[in-house]
């Protein structure tokens, strides 16, 4: 009864520690995409190179996670709702790496479109965009943090309202290349940016859908709501 129990406590410090650094890679990973969507808007060179360098850091706490959720695997062989645990922070530990990369493209992007002058930039309004999905990704890892399979379904039900507002952005960027062709290479980049954006609001339903496996061992039983079809015309 004792190794039982001690086997016990060893998994539930092994699984609170992958979830701490967990946690902390969604921290970074909100940080990244909040500053990158704060330099789109600012265009500051020093935050932009800050964004693109600090990605190797997310990087390498996915790594650690990935490793560390691995050998809980092999060392504690655990089974049932104890592997749906480890099974959901590897998986979520990758939408968030994932998340970081967007946000490092779109600096990437933002860089490009700061050398081009903002005479040369499309007059629409992206803003409102990037803070609702930075708030859907501030919900999505609370919780994942509390197991509130509720609070998941809701950020996933607010994904639509991101889609909407995307191919509205999206109709306004081409209208205004149509009218002006001195905004065709910045319009480009500014379509990539918002795609990057929407994506990142699909990754925080992801993240969500795993809280709902996570707590019920189902995904949610209804299609996930989609009203954006831009990604037939713009790549990311």
């Amino acid at each position: 009864m004792r190794d039982n129990q001690h086997i016990v406590t060893a998994f539930d410090d092994d699984l609170l520690a992958l979830n701490s650094s967990l946690q902390d890679l969604g921290k970074m990973a909100i940080t990244q995409f909040e500053l990158s969507i704060d330099a789109l808007a600012t265009q500051h060179q020093n935050t932009l190179d800050k964004i693109i360098k600090d990605d190797a850091k997310l990087d390498e706490l996915e790594a650690e996670i990935h490793e560390k959720a691995l050998e809980i695997i092999a060392v504690r062989s655990p089974l049932a709702k104890d592997l749906r645990h480890v099974l959901v922070a590897l998986k979520v530990a990758t939408i968030l790496e994932r998340t970081g990369d967007y946000a490092r493209n779109i600096a990437n992007r933002t860089k490009v479109i700061a050398t081009a002058g903002n005479e040369n930039i499309p007059g629409v309004n992206i803003g409102r965009m990037g803070q609702v999905t930075r708030d859907m990704l501030h919900d999505v890892m609370r919780a994942y943090a509390t197991r509130d399979a509720d609070k998941a379904l809701d950020v996933w039900r607010r994904d639509i309202e991101v889609d909407h507002m995307h191919t509205a952005f999206y109709k306004e960027v081409l209208a205004s290349m149509s009218r002006d062709p001195n905004v065709v290479a910045t319009g480009a980049h500014l379509l990539f940016i918002a795609k990057n954006i929407e994506r990142i609001g699909d990754y925080a339903t992801g993240i969500a859908e795993q809280v709902h496996f996570l707590v019920h061992g189902a995904v949610p039983e209804d299609s996930r709501p989609k009203a954006d079809r831009t990604s037939r015309v713009v790549g990311v």
